[in-house]
């Protein structure tokens, strides 16, 4: 079950979704859009090793936008900061997005319960396009889950990607090695 815009209010009045900054003109019938933080990322160094840590430099996206291009591979990061405590949630790009040739996540669309952080982009782009900071990039979808939840992820000593950050942040597949 997918939640309304109603049920999205009403848990984040219960405390159990949490979206900062909160902007009710974001709010769609059943997601939330989601908007370009200030920062991108691009790895240093290819090709990239999954065993080893691979450094990311991260740049501020100038106020008149900057051109993404194809064959690139970008890191960026939602502006808004998230926490769901008693739901599934989904990054899907939007319509809009898609329709400039700009996909926003690999793989990576599902978030955990107990995922409390702003969501890294791994964005990529068909055609040569402009972005900015502070666009709408994407939706969060939130679901309902069936059964009770054992261990949420900011309570999973194997949660790669708890540390607070505004920046987007590099892949830790490494860790999965140690």
């Amino acid at each position: 079950m997918i939640l309304t815009d109603s049920e999205i209010l009403s848990e984040m009045e219960k405390g159990t979704i949490a979206i900062e900054p909160f902007d009710r003109s974001a709010l769609g019938t059943n997601s939330y859009d989601v908007h370009l933080g200030p920062f991108l990322a691009e790895y240093k160094h290819l090709p990239l090793d999954a065993k080893s840590h691979n450094p990311i430099e991260v740049y501020p996206i100038p106020q008149e936008g900057l051109v993404l291009e194809p064959g690139g591979f970008y890191l960026g990061v939602t502006q808004e900061y998230t926490e769901t405590m008693a739901h599934i949630p989904f990054l899907e790009g939007k319509s809009s997005t898609g329709r400039l040739g700009i996909d926003i996540h690999a793989t990576a669309g599902k978030g955990d319960i107990g995922f409390k952080n702003h969501w890294t982009l791994e964005i990529s782009v068909k055609v040569p396009v402009r972005v900015y900071a502070g666009m709408p990039i994407g939706q969060l979808i939130y679901f309902q889950p069936h059964g009770r939840v054992m261990t949420s992820y900011d309570q999973k000593e194997s949660a790669k990607y708890t540390a607070k950050s505004d920046r987007p942040q590099e892949s830790m597949m490494w860790k999965n090695f140690k």
